[in-house]
């Protein structure tokens, strides 16, 4: 996922797919650990960036919301 789709996105839909990322992200490690997940070992990697990306751009968004009302 690109930061510039996330950045389309409004605050309540990037928590939302934050929320589903990390879903998937610790389903992928639970895979991993009972031995089913060792087909996709750059998922996990991919998986891991998209949650930063998310977190930056939702950090954007509060950091205007502050920078507006201060």
């Amino acid at each position: 996922m690109k930061a510039t789709q996330l950045r389309e996105k409004t605050a309540d839909e990037l928590r939302e797919t934050y929320d589903e990322t990390r879903q998937a992200l610790f389903n992928l490690q639970v895979r991993v650990d009972t031995g089913d997940g060792a087909e996709q070992p750059l998922k996990a990697r991919s998986l891991r960036r998209d949650v930063a990306r998310i977190k930056t751009v939702l950090r954007e968004l509060e950091r205007e919301g502050a920078k507006n009302h201060g």
